[in-house]
C-alpha cells in the first residue's frame, strides 16, 4: 500500500509539474513584467529554476525576452525563503506537489519536513475516503429491504470500521511524528 502511494505520489508530482509549465504567461504578462519579481513569486510558488524556459516559450509568441538575469536573482531569493523546513511542512500538510526546486545544498531540511507532513495530509485523505464509504453504506443499509443483503451491508460495515480504526492510528502516527520532526 505504501509503495502504490509513493508512486502515485510521484506519478502525480510528474504530471503536475508538465502542466505546471503549459502556460507560463499570458502575452500581455510577458509585455509588463517586472523580472525580479516574477522570479522571486515562481519560487515562493515552489516552480523550479527551469520555469524560466517555460516563461521564454510563452514569451516568445508576445515577441518578449524575458531579462534572465533579473529574473534569476528574484528566484534565488525567494527559493531561500520557499525551502525552510517550516514551509515544507505547510506545503506537504496542505498537500501540494513539489518539484524539486530547492537547491542541494538547503534541500534536506525542507523534504524532510515536505515528506512528513505529507504522510500527515495522506492519512487525513485516507480517513476521509473512508469515511465517506462508511456514510454510503449506511445509507445503503438504511434504504435496503432484502435481509440478506442488509446482513452483508452490516459485515462490510463492521470490515469498514476496522479500516477507519487503522486510518486513525496512521493519522495519528503521523501527526506525532509531524510533531516529533520539529
Amino acid at each position: 500500500m505504501e509503495l502504490l502511494r509513493r508512486t502515485g505520489l510521484f506519478v502525480a508530482l510528474g504530471a503536475t509539474a508538465v502542466l505546471a509549465g503549459c502556460a507560463a504567461m499570458s502575452v500581455e504578462e510577458c509585455r509588463t513584467a517586472n523580472w525580479g519579481e516574477q522570479g522571486m513569486r515562481d519560487a515562493l510558488k515552489g516552480h523550479p529554476r527551469a520555469r524560466l524556459e517555460d516563461i521564454r516559450e510563452a514569451c516568445a509568441e508576445a515577441g518578449v525576452r524575458p531579462n534572465e538575469t533579473q529574473y534569476l536573482n528574484g528566484w534565488n531569493a525567494g527559493i531561500t525563503r520557499f525551502c525552510t523546513p517550516e514551509n515544507g511542512e505547510r506545503w506537504g500538510r496542505d498537500g501540494r506537489s513539489y518539484y524539486n526546486s530547492c537547491p542541494p545544498q538547503i534541500e534536506a531540511g525542507f523534504l524532510d519536513r515536505y515528506r512528513v507532513g505529507r504522510r500527515v495530509y495522506d492519512a487525513e485523505q485516507d480517513l476521509k475516503r473512508l469515511q465517506r464509504e462508511q456514510d454510503d453504506l449506511q445509507q445503503k443499509l438504511r434504504k435496503e429491504k432484502d435481509d440478506a443483503l442488509r446482513d452483508r451491508l452490516r459485515e462490510n460495515l463492521r470490515d469498514l470500521d476496522r479500516s477507519l480504526s487503522r486510518a486513525r492510528d496512521d493519522l495519528n502516527r503521523a501527526e506525532w511524528r509531524l510533531r516529533d520532526s520539529r
